[in-house]
């Protein structure tokens, strides 16, 4: 293998080379999911054609996107992209095996951010590894055939995502989780409503499930897990998703040539300035262990490019009130605290709750399922918290949060004009609860 002259740039970014395979296609197959069950297919090779248009879609938006910002960077006269594999020989240089001729650059920089991301995490259970019938939720989106039960290791947002949207096609959908609370972050008046609705579109669950091994017949594979009673119960299907978490794409940057700490789970430690313990050497995004949304590496870059070329004050630390969103069916959106997380924290607090019903645009459009949920201190009447579980959540709870940045009082969403008819102006509704 030959070595190419030196390269130096200033700043060297390892990037995982594949971009766009959670947010944009999820959320893609989400609302092709949505089309397809309004239109009610009946068979299902009418639900696995409205499945293969999806994926085609699905495609074609990433294919776009990731050309699009290939290209980006690419045209761009101060960046240089040089496509393969990067590992790290010391603090300041980076080797890199070529994707083209196999040859290894030799890269030396001043400043190198690390940014590979994550991978789903595999857990050792007896037959996965052999099984053709487990994916991943990277895998998963590129099958073309609709599986006709999907079988869903973990309950968490990436596994009730995927439970809903398969749901939506058409799919019978069978979700084990192994602890026994559903959505154990959330309230639990919030997550029985999440809970009873995917029950009702026809999701299956199995809590305190424990699975022992997975193993392919000729037309099916059989899951078996001990379930909450400890008894032994199989379940079989066409497919399987693999949904319990993930780790740091680290496995080939070989850190301990720069001697960068990471934790006990594999994640690059780094400080609230995104540094590592090298000096230099910044990790954004996913691989540092932090909040796993695409806005948040977003947010890691402002916070490196104020280290490098501003007045360095920016710092995780200053993140406030960070909103995220679960694409289920409807969407379950928060920004804040929870109401069980405001007491413990000691707030002395007021609580409104609104069924989404209540929402004039919901009733139009006929998605009245859900709940919504607002904590205010009762000191201050500053907006602590708010859970938005209805149509179009993921765009309202953005309203909320920046209320709750400019620490207005939550009597100015109560009073606020909002248009009419529109989901925003149930925030009118909810607030108007807290007395």
């Amino acid at each position: 293998m030959s070595l190419e002259r030196p390269f130096q740039p200033n700043m060297y970014l390892v990037a995982h080379p594949v971009g766009n395979v959670a947010c944009i296609p999820t959320k893609s197959l989400d609302l092709s999911a949505e089309h397809a069950a309004s239109h009610h297919p009946a068979t299902f090779e009418e639900q696995q054609s409205y499945y293969l248009q999806a994926i085609e879609e699905k495609n074609r938006l990433v294919t776009f996107l990731r050309q699009k910002n290939y290209e980006m960077l690419n045209n761009n006269a101060n960046v240089k992209v040089i496509d393969g594999t990067a590992s790290f020989l010391s603090s300041h240089e980076i080797q890199v095996i070529l994707s083209e001729t196999q040859t290894a650059l030799l890269i030396q920089a001043e400043h190198i951010i690390i940014s590979t991301g994550t991978v789903p995490f595999l857990p050792p259970i007896a037959g996965l590894a052999q099984s053709k019938r487990v994916y991943t939720s990277t895998t998963l989106m590129e099958c073309t055939q609709l599986p006709r039960h999907l079988i869903i290791i973990g309950s968490g947002y990436v596994g009730l995502e995927f439970a809903s949207i398969y749901r939506a096609f058409g799919s019978q959908v069978t979700v084990l989780e192994q602890h026994a609370v559903f959505l154990p972050g959330q309230d639990r008046d919030i997550a029985d409503a999440v809970q009873q609705t995917m029950v009702a579109q026809g999701i299956c669950f199995h809590f305190n499930a424990t699975v022992n091994s997975i193993e392919d017949g000729a037309d099916h594979t059989s899951l078996t897990f001990v379930d909450s009673h400890g008894q032994c119960q199989i379940v079989t299907g066409d497919t399987i998703l693999v949904a319990v978490g993930r780790v740091p794409e680290t496995s080939q940057l070989e850190l301990e040539r720069a001697n960068v700490v990471v934790n006990k789970r594999g994640f690059v430690e780094v400080d609230e300035y995104l540094r590592t313990n090298i000096p230099d050497i910044w990790a954004i995004g996913d691989v540092n262990g932090g909040p796993q949304f695409t806005y948040i590496s977003l947010d890691d870059y402002r916070i490196v490019r104020d280290q490098l070329y501003g007045n360095r004050q920016r710092s995780t630390l200053s993140r406030q009130h960070i909103p995220y969103s679960v694409f289920l069916s409807p969407v379950l959106s928060r920004v804040g605290l929870s109401e069980e997380e405001a007491l413990q924290h000691g707030y002395e607090i007021k609580v409104g709750k609104l069924a989404a019903a209540a929402s004039t645009r919901a009733q139009m459009m006929g998605k009245t399922v859900g709940l919504l949920k607002a904590i205010v201190d009762a000191r201050t009447d500053k907006i602590l918290g708010c859970t938005l579980y209805c149509i179009d959540s993921n765009e309202i709870i953005n309203t909320v949060q920046m209320a709750m940045h400019a620490q207005m009082d939550y009597r100015v969403l109560r009073d606020t004009i909002f248009t009419h008819p529109s989901v925003s102006e149930v925030l009118n509704d909810l607030f108007g609860q807290i007395q």
